[in-house]
Order: C-alpha cells, then sequence, then structure tokens
C-alpha cells in the first residue's frame, strides 16, 4: 500500500476537492489526511458520519500533541473522524498559526503515513492533501516517504509554467540536479490536470510535450473534470448522484491508471 501526496504551487486548484474525490474511489481502505500547514478545510465543508460537525481538535494537531516521544502508525486511527460516507479522515490544522506545533514533525508523519499499510491493525493507503507547496514548505519533508507525488494545476497557461517550473524544483530536491531521463527517481512525481471536459487529450499532451522539453522528470498521470456541481454535491451542499458525477467518474479512472502506471498498490 501507499502514501499518495497531493499538493499545488500557486493560486486554489482544488487540491483538497482533488484529494477527497480520489479518496472516496480509492480501491483499497483509505485514510485521507490534511497536512496542509495552512490549514484544513474539512472542518467547515464536510459533515461527520454522526450528521453534525467535525471536531476540529480531534486530527493533526492532537496527533502531533502525542508524538513527541514517538509515532507509530497505529496512532493515526486514534485521531481520525469518519466523514458521512464513511471516509475516515485526518483533520488538518485550523490555521497556519498552530502549524508551529508540528516543528519537526514532519518527517515522523511521513514516516507513519507510508508504514500504515503494513500495520498489523487496521492497514491503509494515506492521501495527504498537503495544500499548497513551495521551496521552505515544511510538508516538503513528508515528501521522500511517500509513493508518489501528485501535482495538481488547471490548465491556463500561468498555472502550467508554475507546476513545470514546482516539478522541476521538486525533482531536483527529491532526485537530485540530474536534468532528463537520468532524473527518474523514487518517489516519482505526476501532474494531475484538471481541466474542462473535452480538453483531456490536448491538453495531456502539450503538458507532456512541455515537460519533455524542459528536461523534467514528471509526467501527467491523469485529468480531474472540472465539475462544480460535483464539488458540490462531494461536500454534502448539493443533492444528486454523486456517483454519476463528471468529478467521480474521472477520479475512478485516475484511481484505476495510477496505481497500474506506478506500482503503488503492490
Amino acid at each position: 500500500m501507499a502514501l499518495i501526496a497531493i499538493a499545488a504551487d500557486k493560486g486554489s486548484p482544488g487540491v483538497t476537492t482533488t484529494a477527497v474525490a480520489l479518496a472516496a474511489v480509492w480501491p483499497r481502505r483509505v485514510l485521507l489526511a490534511e497536512a496542509d500547514p495552512s490549514g484544513g478545510d474539512l472542518v467547515y465543508r464536510s459533515a461527520g458520519a454522526h450528521g453534525g460537525v467535525l471536531n476540529p481538535n480531534i486530527g493533526l494537531l492532537s496527533l502531533a500533541a502525542t508524538a513527541r516521544h514517538g509515532l507509530a502508525a497505529e496512532q493515526l486511527w486514534d485521531h481520525a473522524q469518519p466523514l458521512t460516507g464513511g471516509l475516515d479522515v485526518l483533520v488538518g490544522l485550523a490555521g497556519a498559526e498552530q502549524a508551529a506545533g508540528l516543528a519537526g514533525l514532519w518527517p515522523a508523519l511521513g514516516q507513519a503515513f507510508a508504514t500504515l499499510a503494513q500495520s498489523s491493525n487496521n492497514p491503509a493507503d494515506v492521501i495527504a492533501d498537503c495544500g499548497r507547496i513551495g521551496p521552505d514548505s515544511p510538508t516538503l519533508d513528508l515528501l521522500p516517504h511517500a509513493s508518489l507525488v501528485l501535482l495538481a494545476a488547471r490548465t491556463s497557461p500561468e498555472s502550467l509554467a508554475r507546476v513545470r517550473d514546482r516539478a522541476g524544483a521538486l525533482s531536483a530536491k527529491l532526485h537530485g540536479s540530474q536534468r532528463g531521463a537520468g532524473a527518474l527517481g523514487y518517489p516519482p512525481i505526476g501532474v494531475l490536470l484538471i481541466a474542462e471536459t473535452g480538453q483531456n487529450s490536448r491538453i495531456t499532451s502539450q503538458v507532456n510535450d512541455m515537460l519533455v522539453a524542459s528536461q523534467i522528470a514528471a509526467r501527467v498521470v491523469g485529468t480531474l473534470a472540472h465539475d462544480p456541481a460535483g464539488a458540490e454535491m462531494l461536500a454534502g451542499r448539493r443533492r444528486g448522484r454523486l456517483d454519476k458525477s463528471l468529478l467521480i467518474r474521472s477520479a475512478r479512472q485516475i484511481t484505476a491508471d495510477v496505481p497500474q502506471r506506478y506500482g503503488v498498490l503492490r
């Protein structure tokens, strides 16, 4: 099993919606972790399995308070809460001010997320919403433990230029300074495009060509539908057949393709 880290460079490309959508249709048991040091969103947008709001005091912050003397993967479940529909979530920080409480713990969190798969007590994959990521992001210490790093990006020219540059910077940090085919390393870096219906093949080819020309060891892993109505249903703010939405249908395709391409579910 695997840790899948999802991040973005800048703006609001929908990292949280992407992480929730992929986790909702992941082919095995999964824990969704809000690992964005700027703060999580799920306490504001999602309901707990009991029908009420999620408890903002149970999650990443409460886990950090118990982890100063070591962190075992099994401890993650003690701080998880179920959403309506049954998805387990590790609720994120309330805001960036609380990130100081996790100083120095990000490598241990990455290790716990990555090894939850081998736990004898409720093994699961982890999908981590890492939010925006830059050269000084503390979550960079989590990424070496991932089986796959996904950079989410919209398809405007400026968004694609930023994801190209961020993919190059991450590849240099995670794989070394060598570029081109020789830069392929672990964890692999993928680009997940959030695109309008009908753009898929054309924009995927264009972005892959751009990455190859820039000698960056990252490739497009798939496209997630830009589907505001589906996102509203996923958050519980709109009625409808979520399983029939473009968002969930495209998420199912990604979760079918990614494990086969990267072998993350071995």
